[in-house]
């Protein structure tokens, strides 16, 4: 075995982790903490492959080579030219190849404990679909139910603020994961960052200790979540979050006011609803929004999309939910956090309740 070559379990021992793949490689995913140090542009390795695959491999490697031996001497000139002498990097690329390798040979002759990650991006990616299949089910979970506008993602927010653990599976999607969930000004991680992101949430949690997380169906916007974490969500304690329909709409009319300074973009979203309840309604919809009639706009939408669309999946997915903790929430008041204290309480081991089955809610329930 290449003696500059170590496991991904000694990944830790290093003091900086250096990524060598090009920038779209690492923008898709890459190790936490990482550092982009490409050895290859994404174009120069555009033209390698092709060079590969249409010429020979011996012309791609030596044009790979010299593009190589050119990025990294800049590397040793800019990027790392305050790194110390005892400076301990750990390098990787895709799977642990001549990127990797290239670049580790040069750190070590220059005098540099460099190690070559073996596997390299693969081996880091197999270990985080291992831990996505195992570690929901080491957590104890309470889900919170409810429907649209209920405030459930501001609840988790405020248990989080009084001290609980919480996951925000909307946070780290980057979407609030019904037809109108897109944010504005934000893209959606890749599902691999997201994964990784996941995984490293699950980590800093003491499994001694619940986990509150909202209500979710498998998708949120383009992002699949793992089976394990929707099995451990339907085998687990819930609480059904209920808020005044008014205080609902105030809620959605703030938390969803971006969507009229694009109302073509709106309207488009509304259109999509023609399927489910006919070019009627969803017009009547579009006339409110023309008239500017915001209010009664969210209030249609509650009363003829998105709370229908509650009780189908209760009926079809919630069958415990007769068992769950009911709580009536505020979302709008300014005691978010001790409205959250009376929820922990609530969940206490002196106050638990059991519920046999926790929601897997449609993505048109938020």
């Amino acid at each position: 075995m290449n003696s500059l070559r170590v496991p991904l379990s000694r990944a830790g021992e290093f003091d900086e982790i250096v990524d060598v793949r090009t920038p779209l490689e690492f923008e898709e995913d890459h190790m936490p903490g990482a550092i982009n140090a490409p050895v290859l542009s994404n174009e120069e390795r555009v033209i390698v492959g092709t060079l590969y695959a249409q010429v020979s491999p011996f012309e791609a490697t030596r044009v790979g080579a010299a593009m190589v031996a050119r990025t990294i001497a800049a590397h040793l000139e800019t990027t790392f030219a305050d790194r110390p002498r005892n400076w301990r990097p750990l390098v990787y690329c895709w799977r642990g190849g001549k990127r990797s390798e290239s670049m580790t040979v040069w750190m070590n002759m220059i005098g540099w404990r460099a190690r070559q990650l073996e596997g390299g991006y693969k081996a880091y990616r197999r270990d985080v679909v291992t831990q996505l299949d195992t570690l929901p089910a080491a957590l104890e979970l309470i889900v919170l139910a409810g429907h649209t506008g209920s405030g459930k993602t501001r609840l988790l927010h405020a248990l989080a603020d009084a001290g609980a653990q919480t996951l925000d599976l909307e946070a780290l999607a980057v979407h609030r994961g019904s037809l109108l969930g897109a944010m504005p000004d934000a893209r959606q991680p890749s599902q691999k960052s997201f994964d990784t992101a996941f995984i490293g949430v699950l980590r800093s949690f003491d499994p001694a200790r619940a986990v509150f997380v909202e209500a979710e169906s498998r998708r949120i916007g383009r992002i699949t979540l793992p089976e394990s974490l929707m099995t451990a969500m339907r085998s687990t304690r819930c609480v059904e979050v209920s808020a005044p329909q008014p205080e609902r709409i105030d809620l959605l009319m703030q938390d969803y006011a971006h969507l009229f300074a694009n109302p073509d973009a709106f309207r488009g979203q509304l259109r999509k609803l023609v399927p489910l309840h006919g070019r009627a309604v969803v017009e009547q919809w579009l006339t409110l929004l023309e008239r500017g009639e915001r209010r009664a706009l969210f209030e249609a939408l509650i009363t003829k999309h998105y709370d229908p669309a509650y009780s189908r999946s209760s009926r079809k997915m919630l069958g415990g939910l007769a068992h769950a903790i009911p709580f009536t929430f505020h979302p709008m008041a300014q005691d978010l956090r001790a409205q959250a204290q009376a929820l922990l309480a609530l969940t206490s081991p002196a106050g638990r309740s059991g519920c046999a089955a926790a929601p897997a809610a449609s993505s048109e329930d938020r």
